[in-house]
Parts: structure tokens; sequence; C-alpha cells
């Protein structure tokens, strides 16, 4: 077994970035965050295709 775990190595993307984020940086980046999030929405479910209630084929008898 190696003597370095993987556990250690860390994703090049989670080091911390350079400088602090600015307010109106953050704002714009959750604002186009929320509009994929919003896209994502609409291409799973169009308001287009209205849902339909489920409507067994046959009644159970009793």
């Amino acid at each position: 077994m190696s003597s370095h775990d993987r556990k250690d190595v860390q994703h090049p993307d989670c080091n911390k970035p350079p400088r602090q984020e600015s307010e109106t940086e953050r704002q714009g980046r959750k604002a186009h965050e929320s509009d994929l999030t919003d896209e994502a929405v609409e291409e799973t479910f169009p308001a287009s295709d209205p849902v339909s209630p489920f409507i067994p084929a046959k009644t159970p008898e009793d």
C-alpha cells in the first residue's frame, strides 16, 4: 500500500482564490447561477408540457 493516501490530494479548483470576491462579483456570480438553474429547470419541466393526473386504465374492483 502506498504511503500517500489519495484523500490527502486536493483538486486544484479547491484552492482559495488569490483575492477576496467583491460584493458586486458575488452578486453577478449568484445571478448567473440562478439563471443557469432556471434554464435547467425549464428544460426539465417545460411549461408547455402540462402534468396530467394518473388515471388508471381499469378501476380496481371491490
